[in-house]
Protein backbone atom coordinates (compact mmCIF):
# COMPACT_ATOMS: atom_id res chain seq x y z
CA UNK A 1 0.00 0.00 0.00
CA UNK A 2 0.85 3.75 -0.54
CA UNK A 3 0.40 6.72 1.33
CA UNK A 4 0.63 10.31 0.77
CA UNK A 5 1.49 12.83 3.48
CA UNK A 6 1.17 16.69 2.73
CA UNK A 7 1.91 18.82 5.69
CA UNK A 8 -0.32 21.84 5.20
CA UNK A 9 0.18 25.42 7.03
CA UNK A 10 -2.09 28.18 5.49
CA UNK A 11 -2.06 26.19 2.35
CA UNK A 12 -5.51 26.89 1.21
CA UNK A 13 -4.23 28.88 -2.49
CA UNK A 14 -2.08 26.00 -3.16
CA UNK A 15 -3.53 23.01 -1.78
CA UNK A 16 -6.15 22.22 -4.42
CA UNK A 17 -3.51 22.28 -7.72
CA UNK A 18 -1.65 19.42 -5.57
CA UNK A 19 -4.44 17.13 -4.43
CA UNK A 20 -5.52 17.38 -7.94
CA UNK A 21 -2.19 16.34 -9.22
CA UNK A 22 -2.25 13.44 -6.98
CA UNK A 23 -5.64 12.19 -7.97
CA UNK A 24 -4.40 12.49 -11.11
CA UNK A 25 -1.65 10.07 -11.13
CA UNK A 26 -1.41 6.99 -13.35
CA UNK A 27 -0.28 4.82 -10.64
CA UNK A 28 -2.86 6.04 -7.83
CA UNK A 29 -1.91 5.85 -4.21
CA UNK A 30 -4.09 3.83 -1.59
CA UNK A 31 -5.04 6.67 0.73
CA UNK A 32 -3.94 10.94 0.68
CA UNK A 33 -3.13 12.44 4.40
CA UNK A 34 -3.32 15.85 4.27
CA UNK A 35 -1.93 17.23 8.43
CA UNK A 36 -3.14 20.68 8.62
CA UNK A 37 -0.80 21.84 11.37
CA UNK A 38 -3.04 24.50 13.03
CA UNK A 39 -4.17 26.61 9.84
CA UNK A 40 -5.83 30.10 9.94
CA UNK A 41 -7.56 29.59 6.35
CA UNK A 42 -9.59 27.29 4.74
CA UNK A 43 -6.85 24.49 4.30
CA UNK A 44 -9.14 22.01 6.35
CA UNK A 45 -11.82 22.83 4.16
CA UNK A 46 -10.53 22.10 1.11
CA UNK A 47 -8.89 19.12 2.22
CA UNK A 48 -12.39 18.16 2.78
CA UNK A 49 -13.52 18.94 -0.62
CA UNK A 50 -11.40 16.62 -2.03
CA UNK A 51 -12.47 13.96 0.02
CA UNK A 52 -8.83 13.08 1.12
CA UNK A 53 -7.93 12.17 5.04
CA UNK A 54 -7.47 15.11 6.99
CA UNK A 55 -5.48 15.01 9.99
CA UNK A 56 -5.62 18.38 12.37
CA UNK A 57 -2.83 19.77 15.25
CA UNK A 58 -1.76 23.04 16.63
CA UNK A 59 1.01 24.95 14.75
CA UNK A 60 3.86 22.88 15.16
CA UNK A 61 5.76 22.93 12.15
CA UNK A 62 6.22 19.99 8.93
CA UNK A 63 8.12 17.81 10.95
CA UNK A 64 5.27 17.29 13.56
CA UNK A 65 2.85 17.06 10.96
CA UNK A 66 4.84 14.31 9.05
CA UNK A 67 5.45 11.91 12.03
CA UNK A 68 1.36 12.86 12.66
CA UNK A 69 0.92 11.41 9.15
CA UNK A 70 3.38 8.68 9.62
CA UNK A 71 1.95 7.02 12.94
CA UNK A 72 -1.67 6.96 11.11
CA UNK A 73 -0.55 5.80 7.66
CA UNK A 74 -1.92 2.32 6.65
CA UNK A 75 0.71 2.29 3.65
CA UNK A 76 4.16 0.19 3.35
CA UNK A 77 5.85 3.25 1.56
CA UNK A 78 5.28 6.63 2.80
CA UNK A 79 5.30 9.75 -0.01
CA UNK A 80 6.04 13.34 1.19
CA UNK A 81 5.68 16.55 -1.31
CA UNK A 82 5.06 19.63 0.28
CA UNK A 83 1.25 21.50 0.06
CA UNK A 84 2.82 23.75 -2.64
CA UNK A 85 4.04 21.09 -5.25
CA UNK A 86 2.22 20.01 -7.97
CA UNK A 87 3.36 16.11 -8.93
CA UNK A 88 3.60 14.97 -12.36
CA UNK A 89 1.14 12.47 -13.29
CA UNK A 90 3.96 9.55 -13.36
CA UNK A 91 5.66 10.98 -9.95
CA UNK A 92 3.87 8.07 -8.12
CA UNK A 93 4.70 5.68 -10.40
CA UNK A 94 8.65 6.75 -10.45
CA UNK A 95 9.57 7.73 -7.15
CA UNK A 96 8.08 3.62 -6.50
CA UNK A 97 10.17 2.28 -8.91
CA UNK A 98 13.92 2.30 -7.09
CA UNK A 99 11.74 0.20 -4.39
CA UNK A 100 12.00 -2.99 -6.88
CA UNK A 101 15.23 -3.32 -5.10
CA UNK A 102 14.39 -4.47 -1.36
CA UNK A 103 18.01 -2.66 -0.12
CA UNK A 104 16.73 0.52 -0.77
CA UNK A 105 14.84 2.61 2.27
CA UNK A 106 14.46 5.81 0.48
CA UNK A 107 13.94 7.59 -3.03
CA UNK A 108 14.58 11.40 -3.67
CA UNK A 109 12.40 13.13 -6.47
CA UNK A 110 13.21 16.43 -8.12
CA UNK A 111 11.73 20.04 -8.77
CA UNK A 112 10.71 21.46 -12.02
CA UNK A 113 8.88 24.31 -12.75
CA UNK A 114 6.61 26.63 -15.00
CA UNK A 115 8.03 29.85 -14.25
CA UNK A 116 9.47 32.19 -16.91
CA UNK A 117 10.71 35.11 -13.69
CA UNK A 118 14.65 35.11 -14.52
CA UNK A 119 15.64 34.19 -10.17
CA UNK A 120 13.10 31.73 -10.59
CA UNK A 121 14.98 30.13 -13.17
CA UNK A 122 18.11 30.51 -12.38
CA UNK A 123 17.50 28.46 -8.77
CA UNK A 124 15.72 25.99 -11.27
CA UNK A 125 19.28 25.94 -12.72
CA UNK A 126 20.91 25.89 -9.05
CA UNK A 127 18.84 22.67 -8.34
CA UNK A 128 20.09 20.96 -12.11
CA UNK A 129 23.24 21.59 -11.34
CA UNK A 130 23.03 19.51 -8.00
CA UNK A 131 20.85 16.78 -9.52
CA UNK A 132 23.74 16.22 -12.11
CA UNK A 133 25.80 15.50 -9.13
CA UNK A 134 23.40 13.23 -7.03
CA UNK A 135 22.68 11.16 -10.48
CA UNK A 136 26.26 10.02 -10.47
CA UNK A 137 25.93 8.49 -7.19
CA UNK A 138 24.44 4.64 -6.59
CA UNK A 139 23.47 5.98 -3.17
CA UNK A 140 22.85 9.41 -1.32
CA UNK A 141 22.54 11.06 1.72
CA UNK A 142 20.13 13.92 0.88
CA UNK A 143 16.03 13.68 0.73
CA UNK A 144 13.91 16.73 0.53
CA UNK A 145 10.49 16.12 1.45
CA UNK A 146 8.93 17.95 -1.39
CA UNK A 147 9.52 14.35 -3.59
CA UNK A 148 10.24 11.84 -1.31
CA UNK A 149 9.21 8.03 -0.39
CA UNK A 150 10.44 5.92 2.55
CA UNK A 151 9.53 2.35 3.43
CA UNK A 152 7.09 3.10 6.84
CA UNK A 153 8.96 0.53 8.78
CA UNK A 154 12.46 2.45 8.19
CA UNK A 155 10.47 5.95 9.37
CA UNK A 156 9.25 4.46 12.59
CA UNK A 157 12.72 2.29 13.24
CA UNK A 158 14.05 6.01 13.16
CA UNK A 159 11.81 7.89 15.42
CA UNK A 160 10.23 10.26 12.43
CA UNK A 161 11.89 13.55 11.60
CA UNK A 162 13.11 15.93 14.91
CA UNK A 163 9.70 17.80 15.63
CA UNK A 164 12.23 20.34 17.61
CA UNK A 165 13.36 22.53 13.78
CA UNK A 166 9.79 24.96 13.88
CA UNK A 167 9.71 25.42 10.03
CA UNK A 168 10.48 23.71 6.91
CA UNK A 169 14.53 24.41 7.88
CA UNK A 170 16.55 21.42 7.23
CA UNK A 171 14.65 18.91 9.11
CA UNK A 172 14.74 16.87 6.10
CA UNK A 173 18.51 17.36 5.95
CA UNK A 174 18.70 16.33 9.33
CA UNK A 175 16.67 13.20 8.98
CA UNK A 176 18.44 11.86 5.96
CA UNK A 177 21.87 11.98 7.38
CA UNK A 178 20.63 10.03 10.36
CA UNK A 179 19.55 7.69 7.74
CA UNK A 180 22.67 7.56 5.68
CA UNK A 181 24.43 7.33 9.25
CA UNK A 182 22.25 3.87 10.15
CA UNK A 183 23.20 2.45 6.73
CA UNK A 184 19.98 2.38 5.13
CA UNK A 185 20.42 3.39 1.09
CA UNK A 186 19.09 5.94 -0.24
CA UNK A 187 18.82 6.54 -3.87
CA UNK A 188 17.92 9.62 -6.09
CA UNK A 189 15.36 9.18 -9.21
CA UNK A 190 15.40 12.48 -11.51
CA UNK A 191 12.29 11.04 -13.30
CA UNK A 192 10.22 11.67 -10.03
CA UNK A 193 9.21 14.78 -11.03
CA UNK A 194 6.85 17.38 -8.87
CA UNK A 195 6.31 21.41 -10.16
CA UNK A 196 7.16 24.04 -7.80
CA UNK A 197 6.72 27.93 -7.58
CA UNK A 198 10.73 28.95 -6.53
CA UNK A 199 10.87 32.50 -5.04
CA UNK A 200 10.86 34.94 -7.77
CA UNK A 201 12.13 38.07 -6.87
CA UNK A 202 16.00 38.70 -5.37
CA UNK A 203 14.77 39.62 -2.27
CA UNK A 204 12.47 36.41 -1.62
CA UNK A 205 15.55 34.33 -2.98
CA UNK A 206 18.24 35.85 -0.88
CA UNK A 207 16.02 35.60 2.34
CA UNK A 208 15.26 31.98 1.25
CA UNK A 209 19.38 31.20 1.11
CA UNK A 210 20.09 33.19 4.71
CA UNK A 211 17.49 31.03 6.21
CA UNK A 212 18.72 27.73 5.09
CA UNK A 213 22.40 28.96 5.73
CA UNK A 214 21.33 29.71 9.18
CA UNK A 215 19.66 26.15 9.67
CA UNK A 216 22.32 24.35 7.84
CA UNK A 217 24.75 25.10 10.70
CA UNK A 218 22.45 23.96 13.12
CA UNK A 219 22.22 20.53 11.35
CA UNK A 220 26.01 20.12 11.49
CA UNK A 221 26.74 20.73 15.25
CA UNK A 222 24.25 17.44 14.76
CA UNK A 223 26.11 15.79 12.30
CA UNK A 224 29.51 17.36 12.15
CA UNK A 225 30.87 15.07 9.58
CA UNK A 226 28.50 16.21 7.14
CA UNK A 227 30.13 19.86 7.33
CA UNK A 228 32.88 18.40 5.20
CA UNK A 229 30.71 16.92 2.17
CA UNK A 230 27.30 15.38 1.42
CA UNK A 231 26.06 13.90 -1.82
CA UNK A 232 23.87 17.65 -2.52
CA UNK A 233 26.06 20.13 -1.48
CA UNK A 234 28.71 20.73 -4.40
CA UNK A 235 32.16 21.48 -3.37
CA UNK A 236 32.64 24.79 -5.02
CA UNK A 237 29.51 26.04 -3.50
CA UNK A 238 31.69 25.93 -0.05
CA UNK A 239 34.34 27.61 -1.40
CA UNK A 240 32.54 30.33 -3.33
CA UNK A 241 31.11 31.12 0.71
CA UNK A 242 34.73 31.22 1.86
CA UNK A 243 35.79 33.37 -0.83
CA UNK A 244 32.97 35.70 -0.16
CA UNK A 245 34.07 35.86 3.63
CA UNK A 246 38.05 36.97 2.22
CA UNK A 247 36.09 39.74 0.18
CA UNK A 248 34.48 41.16 3.37
CA UNK A 249 36.89 40.44 5.49
CA UNK A 250 40.03 41.85 3.80
CA UNK A 251 37.71 44.61 2.72
CA UNK A 252 37.40 45.74 6.01
CA UNK A 253 41.05 45.22 6.93
CA UNK A 254 41.93 47.23 4.59
CA UNK A 255 40.88 50.69 6.01
CA UNK A 256 43.57 49.79 8.39
CA UNK A 257 46.39 48.08 6.30
CA UNK A 258 45.52 49.21 2.56
CA UNK A 259 47.60 46.57 0.93
CA UNK A 260 44.73 44.17 2.19
CA UNK A 261 42.73 45.71 -0.45
CA UNK A 262 44.77 43.68 -3.07
CA UNK A 263 43.68 40.60 -1.75
CA UNK A 264 39.57 41.70 -1.39
CA UNK A 265 39.71 42.60 -5.36
CA UNK A 266 41.91 38.69 -5.40
CA UNK A 267 38.86 37.14 -3.89
CA UNK A 268 36.76 38.74 -5.55
CA UNK A 269 37.93 38.01 -9.13
CA UNK A 270 38.56 34.41 -7.42
CA UNK A 271 34.42 34.43 -6.83
CA UNK A 272 33.22 35.82 -9.93
CA UNK A 273 35.80 33.28 -11.84
CA UNK A 274 33.88 30.09 -10.01
CA UNK A 275 30.83 31.12 -11.32
CA UNK A 276 32.12 30.10 -14.87
CA UNK A 277 30.67 26.61 -14.38
CA UNK A 278 27.14 27.61 -13.94
CA UNK A 279 27.00 30.49 -16.52
CA UNK A 280 28.22 27.63 -18.65
CA UNK A 281 25.35 25.58 -17.69
CA UNK A 282 22.82 28.85 -18.22
CA UNK A 283 23.86 29.66 -21.19
CA UNK A 284 22.74 26.12 -22.50
CA UNK A 285 19.26 27.63 -22.04
CA UNK A 286 19.42 31.21 -22.25
CA UNK A 287 21.89 33.15 -23.58
CA UNK A 288 20.44 36.40 -22.43
CA UNK A 289 20.10 34.72 -18.70
CA UNK A 290 23.70 33.91 -18.63
CA UNK A 291 24.53 37.51 -18.03
CA UNK A 292 23.10 37.84 -14.77
CA UNK A 293 24.64 34.26 -13.68
CA UNK A 294 27.51 35.78 -12.32
CA UNK A 295 25.81 37.68 -9.99
CA UNK A 296 23.35 35.21 -9.00
CA UNK A 297 26.64 33.66 -7.90
CA UNK A 298 28.21 35.98 -5.99
CA UNK A 299 24.60 37.83 -4.15
CA UNK A 300 24.19 33.50 -3.45
CA UNK A 301 27.39 33.16 -2.00
CA UNK A 302 26.54 36.72 0.28
CA UNK A 303 23.53 35.39 1.34
CA UNK A 304 24.74 32.15 2.63
CA UNK A 305 27.59 33.72 4.21
CA UNK A 306 25.24 36.03 6.09
CA UNK A 307 23.13 32.81 7.20
CA UNK A 308 26.46 30.76 7.75
CA UNK A 309 27.65 33.21 10.61
CA UNK A 310 24.03 33.73 12.07
CA UNK A 311 23.91 29.92 12.63
CA UNK A 312 27.43 29.57 13.75
CA UNK A 313 26.87 32.48 16.42
CA UNK A 314 23.78 30.69 17.42
CA UNK A 315 24.93 27.47 17.73
CA UNK A 316 28.01 28.34 20.12
CA UNK A 317 26.51 31.47 22.56
CA UNK A 318 23.27 30.97 22.28
CA UNK A 319 21.65 27.39 21.11
CA UNK A 320 24.49 25.13 22.44
CA UNK A 321 21.91 21.96 20.30
CA UNK A 322 18.64 21.96 19.59
CA UNK A 323 16.09 19.93 21.84
CA UNK A 324 15.86 16.19 20.36
CA UNK A 325 13.38 13.84 20.30
CA UNK A 326 15.93 11.03 17.82
CA UNK A 327 16.54 7.89 17.93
Amino acid sequence: MISIIIPAYNAAQTLPACLAALQAQTHPPDEIIVVDDGSRDQTAQVARAYGVQLLEQPHQGPAAARNLGIRQARGDIILLTDADCEPEPTWVAEIMRPFADPRVAGVKGSYRTHQRERVARLAQCEFEERYDLLERLATIDFIDTYAAAFRLTTLREMGGFDPAFPQAVSEDVEFSYRLAHAGYRLVFNRQAVVYHRHPSTWHAYLRRKMRFGYWRMIVYRLHPGKALRDSYTPQLFKIQIVLMYLVLGLTGLAFIVPLLGWGALAALIGLCLSAIPFTRRVAQQDHALAVVAPWFIVMRALASAVGVAGGIVEMFLFRPALPQNRK
